[in-house]
């Protein structure tokens, strides 16, 4: 059985349609929906559990952020695989099913996401590498020009890989994040990294299963639509809060002094650019 875990944050239309779209489309699995309200105090969670009593519904006395949330929602999990999923997504195919076999075919020690689409149906490039000073010095070059399109999707992912084909990324979006649960039991505390109340929690997070052997695999064969956004109520605050835990990680994972060299480096990589977006963004890196 699937646990699909979803933390609602005064976003009732769009978890609605989200949880309509499980029921819709999922028909090949077990799965129960655990619905985590992150304290909205805005009525969506009473509307909620009258629209949908079956389901386990769980009520935050504050905003605990999603890396709590979620872990709260799995303590009450009783599938052997967990899914975290956004409330701001909408399924439009049989896409845990496909995820789950994946995984229950001799993958249990995978996590896996999907790919995620704009609703106009452009890809999110969301496999991504963890930040390093070397991915900036070769952007900040240009040497990516000198390797085969190939080979720049593997060192850089992001946009330099066009999430056409399966792969392993350093790591994925929590947007649509399956593990099985004998990978969460070799992490310390055995529960997710809560370091971060919001953004980078998922770096923070797959950085975490891959230091104790667990894979991160990309599968492109089933797709979901991604409101991007839509789960966040301080979309003003996004960026600035992720340059902010980008450093906390690297300073977490790789020490401070590594930290340092890093925004020396990526400022000069987003300068290098001459846009005026990156030039306003070179100066968060300088703050933090």
């Amino acid at each position: 059985m699937v646990s699909i875990i979803i933390i609602n944050y005064k976003t009732f239309d769009y978890t609605k349609k989200c949880i309509e779209s499980i029921i819709q489309y999922t028909k090949n699995i077990a799965f129960e929906i655990i619905l985590v309200d992150n304290f909205s105090n805005d009525g969506s969670a009473e509307k909620l559990k009258h629209l949908y009593p079956t389901l386990t519904h769980i009520q935050n006395n504050t905003n605990l952020g999603f890396s709590k949330a979620n872990n709260i929602g799995i303590l009450e999990a009783k599938g052997d695989v967990i899914l975290l999923l956004n409330s701001d997504t909408e399924l439009f195919e049989d896409t845990i099913s496909y995820c789950y076999d994946y995984i229950m075919n001799g993958k249990t020690n995978s996590i896996v996401s999907c790919k995620l689409i704009y609703p106009n149906n452009q890809i999110q490039y969301q496999c991504s590498t963890f930040p390093s000073i070397k991915n900036n010095i070769i952007e900040m070059f240009r040497l990516q020009k000198l390797l085969s399109k190939e080979k720049a999707a593997k060192v850089l992912y992001s946009t330099y890989f066009d999430h056409n084909s399966e792969a392993a990324p350093e790591w994925i979006w929590g947007t649509f994040f399956m593990f099985h649960k004998k990978c969460l039991e070799k992490l310390n505390h055995k529960k997710l990294d809560d370091t971060f109340f919001m953004y980078g929690e998922d770096m923070k997070w797959c950085y975490d299963f891959k230091h104790v052997g667990c894979n991160i695999v990309y599968l492109p064969n089933k797709k979901i639509i991604h409101h991007v956004g839509k789960s966040s109520t301080v979309i003003s605050e996004k960026t600035n809060q992720i340059v902010k835990n980008e450093l906390q990680f690297i300073c977490l994972v790789k020490g401070r002094a590594y930290k340092l060299i890093y925004k020396f480096i990526r400022i000069l990589n987003l300068l290098s650019s001459l846009n005026a977006n990156n030039y306003e963004l070179s100066k968060l890196y300088l703050k933090y």
